[in-house]
């Protein structure tokens, strides 16, 4: 019986064990090999003293080894914690601390960032992955290291006996949110199976498939790749970080591996479509291709679409704490596609999902109408890793008699149901602001701006003077081989928005900052501008 996370890697295993689990470029990882050898980490981390709801960090990055780290802890009947290997030495400590992380999984190349992550924490006892020569000897010094190479001198290759159930916890994912302080968002093994069976029929994910794994594991769609490619028997390309900065080799290796799916944030296919020379790539093997993360503009994705004709396009939806929750398959013109100025809807819920949408008070509003939309789904978190004033933020309770109640998550996305029944995303709840009384849509805005035929991206954000918000600003790209004057800019935009919804600040830059999950760094942007206390104008 199919029941833990796990158990999709054994059950491939046991109809192709040679079947191709994972890849990366010049390496490969059979369903065999990854039950055999997680299954050894798994041993490994119960010899260290990891027992049944331990948290363990995996410090790593995009490699082979991810996924044995992944299978390894969870064989343990522990929980695997992502960590960033970005993530600067204060915040990094912080995580560790806040989650009682004993244990780490990491990388060699890693070393450095662990000795000062041991510097600062003493209640790191063990970390499985770096050597004990090199760079690891005064790492050694400090906490017990077992290399990789010991999980071959590990001869029992058999699952260890752990009683775990579908509603223990898998994972916690840790998010920035929207006050940039992390939050664990806590997963169970039946949340993580619900989204990948969920997932692998809305997008019909079969053995055949090679699925290409853009995100890095702390960022939620990983599990696209981690968890759903197993679950089908499919081969997922974990893509390495250096691909992801060249769209030129990113292409190439899409074509040299044949992938059928992709999954990934916008800003990827934006890459791909500007500087992947897609012209000279056969990509005909691509059948699907998923995006989310952020609204992505419908030329860009018109324009993929005529590059691949022969691939479905679908818009994913969902906050991490749901994982997904919509969807939309975009159609092609003649099948019902819209103008091309109007979003793309975020679609209607999967199977095993309900969706309300609701006003202020709580109450379902009509179709057409403006609300908060509330999700209540099997793919569900359990709640916030040590944080129950955020759990009682974020989950809402509709009492359906005096015994009985529905729990639904709330996103704080502000949607509109349509007639059809499709859900079209409208903006953050935490992106309303209020400029001289009116209130303002920073999304809708960002949406205006790249209608501008000359935009690539936008981002719109407010400036504050003191404690009020003194005006709007905007950073901008230009698409390839175009030009975007900020003057004119101002103009396009001052024709389809109100004054007071017009950006006065401007930047016009050749790429926009990101997060490491690769989503626009908006708060970065409004900081830098606010610290630099510049005059509203336009450069």
């Amino acid at each position: 019986m199919i029941y833990l996370l796990p158990h999709f890697v054994d059950h491939a295993a046991d109809r192709a064990e040679d079947g191709e689990a994972f890849c990366a470029p010049g390496e490969r990882l059979s369903y065999g090999e990854l039950a055999r050898r997680s299954n050894q980490l798994a041993h490994l981390l119960l010899d260290e003293g990891v027992r049944p709801g331990d948290r363990v960090g995996i410090f790593m990055p995009r490699c082979l080894e991810t996924a044995v780290a992944v299978y390894g802890i969870l064989k343990a009947g522990a929980a695997y914690v992502p960590i960033d290997p970005q993530m600067p030495p204060g915040g990094l400590a912080g995580l560790v601390d806040n989650c009682g992380i004993a244990h780490l999984v990491a990388h060699e190349s890693l070393a450095s960032q662990l000795l000062r992550l041991v510097e600062r924490r003493s209640a790191l006892q063990t970390i499985v992955g770096p050597g004990v020569a090199g760079p690891g000897a005064e790492l050694g010094a400090r906490v017990r290291l077992r290399p990789w190479g010991d999980l071959d001198e590990l001869t029992d290759g058999s699952a260890p006996p752990i009683s775990t159930t579908g509603d223990d916890l898998a994972y916690i994912m840790y998010s920035s949110g929207s006050t940039g302080r992390p939050k664990g968002i806590m997963h169970s093994h039946r949340s993580g199976m619900s989204y990948a069976r969920l997932s692998v029929a809305t997008y019909e994910v079969g053995p055949s498939d090679r699925i290409g794994n853009h995100s890095p594991l702390h960022f939620d769609m990983s599990t696209f790749g981690y968890f759903s490619g197993p679950c089908a028997g499919a081969t997922t390309l974990l893509i390495p970080e250096a691909y992801t900065k060249m769209a030129a080799s990113l292409s190439q290796l899409m074509e040299s591996e044949r992938l059928t799916i992709w999954y990934s944030v916008p800003l990827a296919l934006i890459q791909l479509l500007g500087r992947g020379v897609l012209e000279s790539r056969n990509l005909e093997s691509l059948r699907w291709v998923l995006f989310g993360g952020e609204p992505f503009s419908r030329k860009h994705v018109e324009a993929l679409m005529a590059r691949w004709p022969q691939a479905r396009f679908s818009n994913v939806y969902g906050p991490a704490e749901v994982n997904q929750c919509t969807y939309h398959h975009v159609p092609r013109r003649g099948e019902g596609a819209q103008d091309d100025g109007a979003p793309i809807p975020i679609g209607r819920t999967w199977d095993d999902t309900e969706a309300l949408v609701v006003d202020e008070a709580g109450q379902p509003v009509a179709d057409g109408k403006e609300g908060e939309l509330l999700i209540r789904s099997s793919t569900m978190m359990l709640g916030y890793w040590a944080r129950p004033d955020l759990d009682a933020e974020a989950f809402f309770r509709q009492c359906v008699d005096s015994n009985y109640e529905r729990v639904f998550y709330r996103t704080g996305d502000l949607v509109r149901r349509q007639e059809q029944g499709e859900l079209m995303f409208l903006g953050r709840k935490d992106r309303q602001v209020k400029i001289r009384g009116y209130r303002v849509e920073l999304d809708e805005i960002e949406r205006t701006i790249t209608a501008h035929p000359a935009v690539e991206e936008a981002a719109v954000f407010p400036i504050r003077v003191g404690e009020e918000i003194d005006h709007l600003g905007a950073a901008v790209t230009s698409r390839p081989g175009a030009t975007v004057e900020a003057e004119e800019l101002r103009h396009f935009v001052s024709d389809l928005l109100s004054w007071y919804a017009v950006p006065k600040t401007t930047r016009v830059m050749d790429t926009l900052p990101r997060t490491t999950s690769g989503k626009i760094d908006r708060r970065g942007l409004q900081t830098s501008i606010e610290s630099s206390g510049a005059p509203p104008v336009l450069s």
